[in-house]
């Protein structure tokens, strides 16, 4: 299997503001968001990170998405640097975020064409994978409506759409069925699916068990900013649930399901 993305002994540290710290239950003014992250990712498969809200999922694909500088470490995305080079990484990648917030005054084709210029995608391009993707996601009979009257499942649609204008080989989606009615959930589920058929390298994190059974090849879990472990999916569920090998796996690592 090629190696599409290698990450290596990422380190993050944030200070935290006095109401973090109240709000975190600490005295303590930093915190270690991710501590020493390391694994890999393979062409072609989906990828999953799976751990409680908190455990340094979305820092650690933020990083990687070089939207912020890791204090320690790197990790290469198809050979390219997220530290030495972070421009050839964003040409690289596709990254959804549910930090992404839309601008309300827009509609989602001035937003569609907007970010397809920022990538120096041709109009023809441009238009022939806007029609695709609308009409895939239902956003079409939408287009001109603005991003403010729309509803939480079509603004994860737009924004999912909005990621993939330069037709990335590497997809990063951080939490994208997090807060969707089942029948959105379904919708961006398949997709994904489909975007591995098409031989896209996805890197997925989630809480969500049951979506991790279905979508994943293979997973690595984080707690509390640490991986400790990362295998297929097979082999981490160990012949148990996804739902009942993790808990095991928190519980072994000093997590407390009461906390």
């Amino acid at each position: 299997m090629e190696t599409i993305l290698k990450v290596e002994g990422l380190k993050k540290t944030f200070t935290l503001s006095k109401k973090q710290m109240k709000l975190e239950k600490t005295k303590d003014k930093k915190k270690v968001a991710v501590n020493g992250i390391s694994f890999d990712a393979y062409r072609g498969e989906i990828f999953g990170l799976l751990g409680p809200n908190g455990a340094g999922k979305t820092t650690t694909l933020r990083m990687i998405a070089t939207l912020i500088k890791p204090d320690a470490g790197d990790a290469l995305v198809d050979g390219s640097s997220i530290v030495k080079d972070p421009g050839a990484v964003r040409g690289k990648i596709g990254f959804l975020t549910s930090e992404l917030k839309l601008e309300d005054f827009f509609t989602p084709n001035y937003l569609y064409d907007f970010f397809s210029n920022l990538y120096g995608v041709d109009v023809a391009t441009c238009k022939s994978r806007k029609e695709k993707l609308f009409k895939r996601f239902g956003i079409d009979e939408f287009a001109e409506v603005k991003i403010e009257n729309l509803s939480t499942g079509m603004k994860q649609k737009v924004s999912i759409v909005i990621s993939l204008v330069n037709d990335p080989d590497i997809i990063i989606f951080d939490e994208p069925t997090n807060g969707l009615d089942i029948l959105t959930a379904k919708v961006v589920t398949d997709f994904l699916l489909d975007l591995k058929k098409q031989g896209k390298s996805i890197i997925v994190s989630t809480h969500i068990f049951s979506l991790v059974e279905k979508i994943c090849d293979r997973v690595g879990i984080i707690i509390h900013g640490e991986m400790v472990c990362a295998d297929t999916l097979e082999r981490i569920q160990d012949g148990m649930s996804m739902e009942e090998r993790f808990f095991e796996i928190f519980e072994a690592h000093g997590g407390r399901i009461d906390a």
